[in-house]
């Protein structure tokens, strides 16, 4: 396929027979593609747009720069990987870390750039030596708990900055959403979050006429009288125009903030290589280090002109569950609507004016779901808390992530919060498991269930895809 562009048409270009599915290298007719492409844009859109809005980033910058690593990541894996790659809900927590010591947007972007570069080596360390290295390292224990801490210690965020501003916005925004994620069904369900901000800012917009402004706090800040929903920047918006970029700022505390979500961005590559190999038939091991590499490459273009790192989005594989069409030329086109969609700063104005009690309904259940991706972790990978050598650095470091424990270095330096407990989970973990008594070591670092990792993967060094 060379660079993964030369798609041939699946059938009469209509519709796929009973059973068949549409693989990568194939397409439908170009209207059908795009149209595909179309739905691939609404899935990724609700998180694509919060997760910017939560890191306080341009949501316009964010679409259009979800586009442009979407690409990338289609080109790197030379078409065999349908993904699109959208804006990281794993980031929002060391974003909100970093703005409450001070930092402002170009030190949050400034830290992800950082965390884009270590994606990337991660990923050409994966490609070198295979997917076993993850499992060395980062043992379900270790990645479940990082992943937990890095969700819960959003909860401060909710309860200090978004429900406060409009509290019965935010119950109604939390009970319509999460009867949403239960109760709706195929594609209606991969978009609830974003269901669930339309609702709100509906029952906004109606509050205020019923019954006018609202005294609270915004932001944090002391409490003023506020309309819940201020559109008036739509309206001032051009419908055509470029986002706003910005360079990163580089400071090494909010970089030890932002680090370790390189586990989590890691783990999310590794989940969603498996998905789509089981989905296609296509075994995708030998593509775990470029898919990596891109996503951190990605990511670091994206956050060097001033928007948020990007990740793959497990919303588009439900979309193609739902479809059985795989064709890569369904994110080309994708990428394409996300890229006009960037391009239209009234769009960006719109997003930018969703109200404080709506992302106080979203981000309870949001924030709390990412939290519980690291529970889900812990139980696929059979982890046994009963086990002390599990039990006592996840229980440690979790406390110091959620609980915002710090530990003074210096007069001007310090570790705290989401860095310093990765740093206890990892070394605290690896430290332990090196003292324990071998009845605690119930399994080898490399056990038998990591060789799937590398079925098919090239183990000769060079870089180079063995011929399929």
């Amino acid at each position: 396929m060379g660079l993964g562009v030369g798609w041939t048409l699946h059938g009469d270009g209509r519709t796929p027979a009973p059973g068949a599915v549409v693989r990568p290298e194939e397409r439908l007719s170009w209207p059908r593609t795009a149209g595909l492409g179309a739905q691939h844009v609404v899935a990724m859109f609700g998180a694509s747009f919060v997760a910017p809005v939560l890191m306080g980033l341009d949501p316009n910058l964010a679409i259009m720069m979800s586009g442009v690593a979407t690409v990338i990541f289609l080109l790197a894996t030379r078409g065999r990987v349908p993904s699109y790659l959208g804006c990281s809900l794993s980031f929002v927590g060391v974003a909100a870390a970093i703005r409450a010591a001070g930092g402002d947007s170009a030190v949050v972007t400034g830290a992800v750039f950082v965390v884009g570069v270590a994606l990337f080596l991660a990923g050409l360390v994966v490609q070198r030596f295979g997917a076993r290295v993850i499992h060395t390292a980062m043992p379900p224990i270790v990645t479940g708990a990082v992943v937990m801490l890095i969700g819960f210690n959003l909860a401060p965020v909710t309860a200090s900055t978004y429900w406060p501003q409009d509290q019965w916005t935010a119950l109604l925004t939390m009970l319509f959403t999460g009867a949403a994620v239960v109760c709706l069904r195929g594609f209606w369900s991969r978009i609830a979050i974003f269901l669930g901000l339309l609702f709100g800012y509906g029952i906004s917009w109606i509050s205020d006429l019923l019954f006018g402004k609202i005294h609270s706090t915004v932001g944090g800040e002391a409490a003023v009288d506020h309309w819940r929903l201020d559109l008036s920047a739509v309206a001032k918006a051009d419908w055509i125009g470029f986002p706003s970029f910005h360079a990163p700022a580089f400071e090494w505390s909010a970089i030890l903030i932002a680090l370790p979500v390189v586990i989590a961005l890691i783990a999310e590559n590794a989940g969603h290589i498996k998905a789509v190999g089981e989905m296609t038939g296509d075994p995708l091991d030998d593509k775990l280090g470029t898919a990596i590499a891109a996503d951190g490459a990605a990511s670091m273009l994206s956050t060097a002109v001033g928007g948020p790192p990007n990740t793959t989005y497990s919303e588009n594989i439900g979309v193609m569950a739902a479809t059985r069409v795989y064709s890569t030329a369904a994110y080309w086109a994708a990428a394409g609507f996300a890229l006009l969609f960037g391009l239209c700063p009234k769009f960006g104005a719109i997003v930018a004016a969703i109200p404080g009690g709506v992302l106080g309904g979203i981000t309870v259940i949001l924030y709390g779901m990412i939290g519980l991706l690291g529970a889900q972790i812990w139980i696929n990978g059979g982890v046994d808390l009963r086990n002390p050598l599990n039990l006592v650095p996840a229980a440690a470091g979790i406390i110091i992530g959620i609980g915002g424990v710090k530990l003074q270095i210096t007069d001007t330096f310090e570790l705290g919060g989401i860095a310093l407990g990765t740093i206890v989970v990892i070394t605290g973990y690896h430290a332990l498991r090196f003292l324990a008594p071998a009845h605690l070591k119930q399994e080898p670092l490399l056990d038998a269930g990591t060789s799937g990792y590398d079925a098919g993967a090239d183990d000769s060094g060079d870089g180079q895809d063995k011929p399929r």
